[in-house]
């Protein structure tokens, strides 16, 4: 069995079974904690309309902190965005994720894709670079922040090679991207990557709780 077999196969297998188990296990484990009766009557509009209203709301900052946060906030929207486009619209990866659900779509021009590759990598590297001199973040940062960021920077950067058909063999360059890919998938849901699906509900709920009480968010 060749590397490019092992990562088609079992290790694709293997990976994408951990992320739906990991995946699941935390959502339940979220949606089953205990919460006390709330027996106050609502003095809000609809608890869905305050959970909306605070996911969109909470999506940038307030404007007290606009200034001091812009950097990292652009950073931030700009390798997301890019990994959306990158992950859901080139062709290869499209036809991929039919292949395993039997749901396609239409993909970008390959020169799309590739200029996304490299400004999101770009926004990558800016991330990391600021996060290991910004002070307070520095202070922060933890394993899971540097390994988060490694597991989803190497995708982009492997499948940059890939294109590029620079360092090695095709079929190894291949090997390596899907790997990575697998390698992220394990990582997600039990590391701060699971941000992407836990943060809108953390924000509905906060959302939902203080349209309950009338509050503004």
């Amino acid at each position: 069995m060749t590397l490019l077999d092992f990562a088609r196969g079992a290790a694709m297998k293997w990976s994408i079974a951990v992320f739906l188990f990991g995946v699941l296990w935390r959502l339940v484990g979220v949606l089953l904690l205990r919460r006390a009766h709330d027996y106050s009557q609502s003095r809000g509009p609809s608890l869905v309309a305050g959970a909306l209203q605070t996911i969109i709301t909470r999506s940038w900052p307030r404007k007290e902190f606009r200034a001091s946060t812009a950097y990292g906030v652009a950073i931030s929207y700009v390798f997301h965005i890019g990994l959306a486009i990158v992950v859901f619209g080139f062709v290869p990866h499209i036809l991929l994720i039919r292949s395993l659900i039997g749901i396609g779509w239409d993909g970008l021009p390959s020169g799309v894709i590739y200029f996304c590759s490299v400004v999101t990598l770009i926004a990558l590297v800016m991330a990391i670079i600021r996060r290991l001199t910004h002070p307070v973040l520095r202070l922060l940062s933890n394993f899971d922040d540097y390994f988060s960021w490694l597991v989803t920077a190497a995708p982009v950067l492997s499948g940059l090679l890939v294109v590029a058909h620079f360092g090695a063999r095709y079929e190894t360059l291949l090997a390596v991207h899907i790997l990575s890919v697998e390698v992220l998938l394990i990582w997600f849901p039990f590391g701060k990557l699971m941000h992407s699906l836990l943060l809108p509900l953390a924000r509905g709920q906060t959302g939902a709780f203080y349209a309950r009480r009338g509050a503004s968010t």
